[in-house]
């Protein structure tokens, strides 16, 4: 079951993710549609799964989420730098900055999490040997 104290990576990718629907609105009515398209997709997914990771059914599950919600911001970091660098599109500087510190922080929470399922999962599999 969802706690829903507060939660700053929730916050963040939610406010993220309002972010990116005001601005792929922006895109569609300059009739960039294609990229407008892509980038809300990516860019409001990496909230759906870093809130789905809240009611994970187990810590693989949890760790498979936010592994997703982090391939996510990859894309969504393309996009933006891809409309940053292109000529005739709105300036994307703030969700850049914002999809960094998301970035950064949705890897603190993985690496270690990651590191020590990998080692529990080894120990299980050398028990089995």
């Amino acid at each position: 079951m969802r706690d829903d104290k507060e939660n700053l990576i929730i916050d963040l990718t939610f406010k993220f993710a309002l972010g990116i629907i005001e601005y792929c609105e922006k895109l569609e009515s300059e009739r960039k549609y294609v990229v407008a398209r892509q980038l809300l997709k990516s860019g409001t997914s990496i909230g759906a799964n870093t809130r789905e990771a809240q009611n994970a059914e187990s810590k693989a599950d949890f760790i498979n989420k936010f592994k997703i919600a982090a391939k996510e911001v990859d894309e969504t970091e393309y996009w933006l730098m891809l409309c940053k660098q292109s000529k005739n599109y709105p300036d994307p500087e703030m969700l850049l900055e914002d999809v960094l510190v998301i970035s950064r922080i949705i890897s603190k929470i993985v690496s270690p999490l990651n590191a020590n399922f990998q080692i529990s999962s080894f120990s299980k599999f050398s028990n089995q040997i």
